[in-house]
């Protein structure tokens, strides 16, 4: 860590976030990146901040796929979450190879009350069985009651990033993970780059339990996954993309002798 510990979540931010988990009324998280984008989200109105693993990685100088130092990234989220008054989830990957009682201790120590695990190797890409990913989640949950932080897991579920076979294949391995990852003590499931609608339907219909969808273009509206039943969106690196390419566009005009700022001088 850098030296400076935010405090850890109070029982009230874990039990907060929790709560803004409504299938029909989600929870919308435009992803930061830092301090200032944290802030930023804010000032816009959200009640929660979530950093994104992909956007948070190349903004300290590193490749997603847990290529950041644990600390690294850790860090990072502390730094967020001391410059909000909100809740912090916090995408973690895949725990950045920390067993369950260190991953929640030193999230802890950040001061955020949630946190991404994802079921695929970030490294290789390769699913990684769902019974022991299950272990881990239950394992991650019981390390937390331990400690008595009040933590607030989001599953992902990588079969639409990484996974294989036909449409109704993919559908019931995701339900098949993600009611395992319920029961292991995951508060949220998150089958990231779904977006077609019936599937989202058929899924929350069958899993049993919140389910978080990616928006990206192609995705159904705000509106449309509200009335499917989504319970959080999230935006992941989209917005930091975003803010690249315009920052992009606005160097070019530099190179160029223009305005960065689209005036004529």
């Amino acid at each position: 860590m850098d030296g400076t510990k935010a405090p850890a979540p109070s029982p009230s931010k874990g039990a907060e976030l929790r709560a803004l988990h409504v299938p029909g009324r989600p929870l919308v998280l435009p992803n930061v990146w830092d301090a200032a984008s944290a802030r930023a989200v804010v000032e816009a109105g959200f009640p929660v901040v979530a950093t994104g693993s992909a956007a948070v990685a190349p903004a300290l100088g590193y490749a997603d796929g847990e290529s950041a130092p644990a600390g690294v990234m850790l860090d990072a989220v502390a730094r967020i979450a001391r410059a909000v008054p909100v809740p912090v989830t916090a995408d973690l990957e895949r725990g950045y190879g920390l067993a369950p009682a260190e991953l929640v201790e030193r999230l802890a120590e950040t001061g955020a009350a949630g946190l991404n695990l994802e079921d695929s190797d970030p490294r290789t890409g390769t699913m990684i069985d769902p019974a022991e990913q299950a272990d881990f989640l239950a394992a991650v949950r019981a390390a937390a009651e331990n400690a008595g932080v009040d933590l607030v897991i989001n599953a992902r579920i990588d079969t639409y990033a990484r996974g294989d076979g036909t449409t109704s294949e993919r559908l019931a391995d995701t339900v098949r993970r993600g009611r395992l990852y319920l029961r292991a003590g995951a508060d949220c499931v998150y089958p990231i780059m779904l977006t077609e609608p019936e599937v989202i339907r058929a899924l929350i219909a069958e899993i049993g339990g919140p389910v978080n969808v990616l928006f990206r273009p192609g995705a159904p509206s705000l509106a449309d996954l509200a009335a499917l039943g989504v319970a959080r969106v999230s935006f992941g690196h989209g917005l930091h993309a975003a803010t690249q390419r315009y920052l992009a566009t606005m160097l070019s005009a530099i190179a160029s002798g223009r305005s960065p700022y689209g005036d004529s001088t």
